[in-house]
């Protein structure tokens, strides 16, 4: 019940703005991130080809609950960022953001859609 920190989210609902993601993006503010949206809970895994900003991977399941988080993905790796339980919804975010909010496995989220 506790609240952490606010994110202002561009959302990557189709397959293509899912492959494309935060690639070849500069910069990105601190509080903004990208919310992947998938169609049902599965193993989901991502790389870093072409992402030229370090981030952090968050996996949350279709209970809002987060199962897993990649943290300081590395810009331009080509390694296999996966969950480690299955997921519907990946976030990322700027890299150390999960460890400057205490954002954790286990936390729930919640977003809106205006």
């Amino acid at each position: 019940g506790e609240f952490l920190a606010k994110i202002d989210i561009e959302i990557a609902e189709t397959e293509a703005k899912r492959e494309q993601g935060l690639m070849y993006r500069d910069s990105m503010e601190e509080n903004q991130g990208m919310l992947f949206i998938f169609e049902k809970d599965e193993y989901q895994s991502f790389w870093m080809k072409n992402t030229v900003i370090p981030l952090d991977m968050i996996f949350v399941n279709s209970h809002f609950k987060i199962v897993t988080i990649r943290k300081n993905a590395h810009p331009f790796d080509l390694s296999s960022y996966s969950s480690t339980a299955p997921a519907k919804y990946v976030i990322e975010v700027n890299a150390g953001f999960c460890d400057k909010y205490g954002i954790k496995e286990g936390d729930k989220i919640s977003f809106r859609v205006f």
